[in-house]
């Protein structure tokens, strides 16, 4: 059995983890020390699980404040270096890949958070997803996913 981890590592983003058919999401903490309990979450269910998670790949771009890429770039850093120390296989992925993967998305950024949110809630419709959430839980779908479709090819 696996364990699915999707990882949306910025500020306001969320940590989703997809066990058999149950959903459990996370608002990405504030300390690091909160990060890796989440993360252990995953070593409390029983150590008969595989781990997997999917990260999405972050990078800065023009019109972002000094402070704001660093604080991102840290806590990007962080979720790597806890998954590194756990030993926790993860795949790095950038958003246009794991967003094609579902299909178009609307090109406006609110629009295409609320059309992701929409999925997320359609294939879990009783979890509480939220905007800062519906991320995550779609990259730990994706891990399921590719994971599903590479083990077939195997």
């Amino acid at each position: 059995m696996k364990i699915y981890i999707g990882l949306d590592p910025g500020k306001s983003g969320g940590v989703a983890f997809i066990l058999d058919n149950s959903l459990y999401t996370f608002k990405c903490p504030s300390t690091v020390h909160d990060m890796v309990e989440e993360i252990n979450f995953c070593n409390k269910l029983g150590s008969e699980y595989d781990i997997f998670a999917v990260v999405e790949k972050v990078w800065s771009f023009p019109g972002q404040g000094v402070r704001s890429v660093f604080t991102f770039g840290e806590n990007y850093g962080t979720w790597l270096g806890i998954l590194a120390t756990l030993k926790i296989p993860h795949k790095l992925v950038v958003p246009n890949k794991w967003m094609k993967h579902f299909g178009s998305m609307p090109k406006d950024k609110r629009k295409r958070k609320n059309f992701i949110k929409s999925l997320a809630q359609q294939l879990y419709p009783n979890s509480k997803i939220t905007l800062a959430t519906s991320d995550a839980v779609m990259l730990a779908v994706y891990a399921k996913e590719i994971d599903l479709i590479e083990s077939n090819l195997k």
